[in-house]
């Protein structure tokens, strides 16, 4: 089965229970986990998310994020030559999203893969579906 990447976006909709997408993202991943769907995301997300729990909810969601989701995650580690790809994807396009969207995007290609739970649009822009 072909995995399915997991962003930021979708993590912290699932988590937070007053996110506009919670409930979408909750039905989601209860879709992905009846499904035994793999699901694969990169050291760059793990990071983004680790600081985004940490900031606006503390300290505790950050360790639950670890218990609880970490060892679903099949994680690609971004090592130099990913993450200057991923600073040369930026440059192409124009900066008009993050590094580690471009990192995520590119890995997606590397993988084959074609959807993602997210809710960014540009994983939309770049051509790939989004799980419902």
């Amino acid at each position: 089965m072909t995995p399915i990447f997991v962003d930021t976006s979708a993590i912290l909709a699932f988590l937070v229970a007053n996110d506009a997408a919670h409930r979408r993202a909750s039905r989601a991943f209860a879709n992905l986990r009846r499904d035994r769907a793999r699901l694969l995301t990169t050291s760059y997300v793990l990071v983004e998310t680790y600081a985004l729990l940490g900031r606006r909810l503390g300290a505790e969601w950050v360790r639950r994020f670890r218990e609880s989701w970490e060892p679903l995650l099949e994680v690609v580690w971004v090592e130099r030559r990913r993450h200057d790809a991923a600073l040369d994807l930026l440059v192409e396009k124009g900066a008009t999203f993050s590094l580690v969207d471009a990192c995520s995007l590119m890995v997606m290609r590397e993988h084959g893969l074609r959807r993602a739970f997210a809710f960014d649009a540009h994983f939309v822009a770049a051509g790939f579906e989004l799980v419902e």
